[in-house]
């Protein structure tokens, strides 16, 4: 039943580290339920970051393909401001992933980084969803 007080939730995104991409291909429940609310919930959006894609095939070859092969995914390119951001820390991964999980005009909450290794992101800023190992 709606009212004028009804909420609606608002859209969830999820920005995969490197971590959670190879998590995702050996099976973690966790990233496969992520995995299949982006696909079939209005409102759950998923992203695996263009460098963060190609370490997790690095960690885990054929991980790329698999992930840039499923519908409820989208990869996010290194488009010009990525770059930049990415040009100014150590690694790809990391900051490619960091500056997607940050407020945009099509994502103006930002994104929580989904990963395996919450530790990693201590220093950052941006919010972690832990998937465990």
């Amino acid at each position: 039943m709606s009212g004028p007080h009804t909420e609606f939730p608002r859209p969830l995104h999820i920005v995969l580290d490197d971590t959670a991409m190879v998590a995702a291909g050996q099976g973690n429940v966790l990233v496969s339920r992520l995995i299949h609310r982006a696909h079939t919930e209005a409102g759950w959006f998923l992203y695996a970051p263009a460098c963060a894609l190609v370490e997790a095939d690095r960690t885990r070859p054929g991980t790329a393909e698999h992930l840039a092969a499923l519908p409820g995914l989208t990869v996010l390119e290194l488009d010009l401001p990525a770059s930049l951001a990415v040009a100014h820390d150590e690694g790809w991964a990391i900051p490619h992933t960091e500056h997607a999980a940050r407020p945009t005009p099509e994502r103006p909450d930002g994104a929580v980084v989904a990963t395996t290794e919450p530790e990693r992101w201590k220093d950052r800023t941006v919010r972690v969803l832990g998937l465990g190992a």
